[in-house]
């Protein structure tokens, strides 16, 4: 069973405040049980997701609980956008103190904040503009139109021809334009007419990406250092600082979407930082508000961000204030407390400690990968059924979730402490030996 926390001391500090609207129309609905929620989700909220069966109401650290007390390691982090935790205390305070002070003006008149927090931001990650917008599709949509805009512009490619190349099995957003990018089925099935301009070729291919850059109209190579959503795929080293030598000789621009891998996950700040790589534009989101607020950021030099222009981009929230505060504390949380060190310590203890007790004992674990604490066991869907170790795990107090149906994902929040990442790599290897032995009978 999940370990039972009461939680009695935050308890109690909280029942003395006013309940919030919600809470109180929530109360009157007399949702008492799980069923009870799900049931009204059922009824109320747009089916486009299946989740785990728990309900969640409070979350700390790398842990959240129930409503029933119930408490959890949360080894999914919002895909990587709790890297800070829930709840840290940094984060929330500045997001306090902003919300008392401005919250939103639009860009449409200047602030104390936005231009300070892109200053920051440019001067972390080393470059000339940032330009933010909310989510980390947005963020996606922003670059292709940043990249197709120069391409016309300084490129001289002729008009209405530019083309993106991007990989099989990628995953950046569900908007129109990344559905009409997508290889996978549920993306893309009856969503079309599609976004046209696009080139797929295998990610992890060098050679795919030489031949597509034969095309003089190229106006960029959109790629992710590692392939998330796709299955935790890592490419072999030095395949991004190949892609950036490739794209620079024929001036195409490289955009790398570091927003699941970015942010100390793989224990450098950025994952392009394994290949020593500085793209041409950088795409940030999930991890960089510390999953309080929504904030995106596309970074760019300045000959190629400059190409728009006041009309031809916007967002109502984008940049707010708000956001940009948040942004800040959290950005400066993980370097304060080491957070790309731990990333690479744990990580690399957790796929030994993995393989040494898994391989050779659960005949369908096809493979034990990651890097940092961005990691991932994928199994032989033929032999298991992925929702039988999701059930499993979550006996033993451990949320996740699969993707790509096969690829069970282990993303814990970079704050958790060493003896929690000891106790949750325990229960996670007793919940694949459980399961091997159920199957067994």
């Amino acid at each position: 069973m999940a370990t039972k926390s009461d939680g009695s001391a935050s308890a109690a500090a909280e029942g003395g405040a006013r309940k919030t609207n919600i809470e109180a129309y929530r109360d009157g609905l007399k949702l008492k049980t799980e069923e009870d929620f799900f049931a009204c989700d059922r009824q109320y909220v747009c089916q486009n997701y299946a989740p785990v069966p728990v309900v969640i109401s409070k979350g700390k650290g790398a842990r959240v609980w129930d409503i029933n007390g119930n408490e959890y390691y949360d080894f999914l982090a919002g895909v990587s956008s709790l890297s800070q935790g829930h709840c840290h205390p940094r984060v929330i305070a500045a997001l306090c103190r902003q919300a008392e002070r401005l919250t939103l003006t639009l860009r449409s008149f200047g602030n104390d904040v936005t231009g300070p927090a892109c200053r920051f931001m440019a001067e972390m990650f080393g470059y000339d503009r940032v330009l933010l917008m909310n989510t980390g599709a947005e963020a996606g949509e922003s670059a292709l139109k940043i990249a197709r805009k120069w391409a016309y512009e300084v490129k001289e490619i002729p008009p209405d021809s530019a083309k993106v190349i991007l990989c099989n099995n990628n995953y950046w957003g569900r908007t129109i334009t990344a559905c009409s990018s997508s290889t996978t089925f549920d993306c893309y099935n009856n969503f079309g007419p599609f976004t046209p301009g696009f080139e797929l070729i295998d990610y992890d291919d060098v050679g795919a990406l030489e031949e597509a850059l034969k095309d003089p109209n190229v106006a960029a190579f959109f790629v992710e250092p590692i392939q998330g959503e796709g299955g935790v795929n890592v490419p072999k080293p030095g395949y991004l600082k190949r892609a950036h030598e490739l794209c620079k000789s024929k001036n195409v621009l490289l955009i790398v979407d570091e927003i699941q891998t970015g942010l100390c996950r793989t224990g450098r700040l950025l994952a392009a930082d394994h290949d020593e790589v500085h793209p041409d534009i950088l795409l940030l989101g999930k991890s960089l508000s510390a999953g309080v607020v929504p904030i995106s950021a596309v970074m760019g030099r300045a000959d190629v961000m400059d190409v728009l222009k006041p009309g031809t981009h916007g967002s109502t929230f984008g940049g707010n204030p708000l956001a940009c505060a948040v942004a800040v504390e959290a950005l400066t949380v993980l370097k304060d407390e080491k957070l790309a060190d731990r990333a690479e310590r744990l990580g690399a203890q957790f796929r030994d400690c993995l393989r040494r007790e898994l391989y050779g004992k659960v005949p369908w674990i096809k493979e034990i990968r990651g890097r940092g604490l961005l990691n991932a066991v994928e199994v032989d869907s033929d032999a298991i059924d992925p929702n039988d170790i999701v059930m499993k795990l979550k006996e033993n107090g451990i949320l996740s979730k699969p993707t790509r149906g096969r690829v069970m994902r282990f993303i814990p929040p970079l704050v958790i402490t060493d003896e929690e990442h000891r106790d949750a790599t325990t229960r996670i290897i007793k919940s694949f030996l459980a399961v091997e032995e159920e199957r067994k009978k």
